[in-house]
């Protein structure tokens, strides 16, 4: 994830600017409402003091919720899916699902639940995988795009060629780029020719061989454009 994005993620509280009124009398007003002025005043100290508490309580939480998502993520790219899951039960980590539910409010929570639905996908549980990366939002495009073509490849795995295509049209729209807009157009393509969309799969491969020749797909492209006739 982008750090410009992950800081902008962040940036939830503004500072409310004050709005003062002209008052006739100032002096008999205050003397006369001196109690409701000591109230408002007490009401944005009591604000701006939780608004403070809120921010600090939230910033630990964050590294909190980063320090035990690091070693539940070390043993995901282990593979060892238990333990990265569940924890190890040597104080190592508590694991990815106890991550995503104690630091809910977190964006390592939140990607908690990212490598929760990979590895559900990778488990061959389809179904879970598809509803817990549905569920997930990201403002960083490429993040956003990269969970469209997992849910994508469950979709793959369940022979739901229609739903795969959506998502992985959806993922080749979100942002395009280099690196990985040829890959999830690849993968469109198969898709489409599995769900007998001839034409459809044409366009993707030729897309690939117009627009990304630098990619390791072009030459997978072009054979295929080759053995479809085009």
């Amino acid at each position: 994830m982008a750090k410009k994005d992950e800081n902008k993620a962040t940036e939830f509280i503004e500072n409310p600017e004050a709005l003062q009124e002209q008052l006739d009398k100032t002096s008999d007003f205050a003397q006369q409402n001196r109690e409701i002025i000591l109230g408002v005043i007490v009401g944005i100290l009591a604000v701006v003091g939780g608004a403070f508490w809120y921010s600090t309580y939230q910033e630990d939480n964050e590294n909190e919720a980063q320090q035990e998502l690091f070693p539940a993520v070390f043993y995901f790219e282990k593979d060892s899916l238990g333990k990265a899951l569940q924890g190890d039960g040597d104080n190592t980590t508590i694991g990815l699902e106890a991550v995503a539910d104690e630091y809910s409010g977190t964006k390592a929570g939140n990607l908690a639940n990212v490598y929760i639905g990979v590895a559900k996908l990778k488990e061959g549980q389809f179904d879970q995988a598809i509803d817990i990366l549905s569920n997930f939002s990201a403002d960083d495009y490429l993040l956003q795009s990269r969970i469209h073509s997992l849910i994508g490849d469950a979709y793959m795995e369940k022979e739901q060629y229609g739903d795969a295509i959506s998502y992985y049209q959806k993922a080749v729209a979100r942002y395009e780029n280099e690196q990985f807009t040829p890959i999830y157009l690849r993968k469109l393509a198969l898709a489409q020719e599995l769900s007998g969309d001839t034409q459809g799969a044409t366009t993707s491969y030729q897309k690939i061989a117009d627009d990304f020749k630098e990619s390791n797909e072009f030459v997978y492209a072009k054979k295929m454009l080759t053995k479809l006739g085009k």
